[in-house]
């Protein structure tokens, strides 16, 4: 096993499993180090339809969940499996296949989330 660390001493890759936290020293898919971070806003999730830069195809993003990225991951998840659609989580907005904005914003509601529909 070949590793590489950084000046600190700090692992950040290994022949073994690739990049690293420098961290954790975990590999970066199974990082620990910020899971439990909240990302700050107002609160309001902002639910919106996109087609830039899609050919045409246009997504619903789901923006402003204030949520730890773990329990981010597992409500995109399940919104995915309500829409009965695919779909993403990408830097904390998640985007779902489809314009499927109306049974977010009842879905999402239940949750006791406040929700908005911005865009057009």
């Amino acid at each position: 096993m070949m590793a590489k660390r950084n000046r600190d001493g700090g692992l950040v890759y290994s022949t073994e499993f690739g990049r690293a936290c420098p961290g954790c020293s975990q590999p970066v898919d199974q990082c620990v180090c910020d899971q439990d971070a909240v990302p700050e806003g107002d609160g309001i999730v902002r639910i919106s339809r996109e087609t830039k830069g899609r050919k045409g195809k246009g997504v619903t993003l789901v923006k402003g969940i204030l949520l730890p990225a773990s329990e981010l991951k597992q409500l995109a998840k399940q919104l995915k499996q309500r829409c009965g659609t695919g779909g993403a989580l990408k830097e904390g907005v998640i985007e779902i296949q489809g314009d499927q904005r109306e049974l977010l914003k009842q879905e999402l509601s239940q949750r006791g989330f406040q929700v908005k529909l911005s865009g057009g």
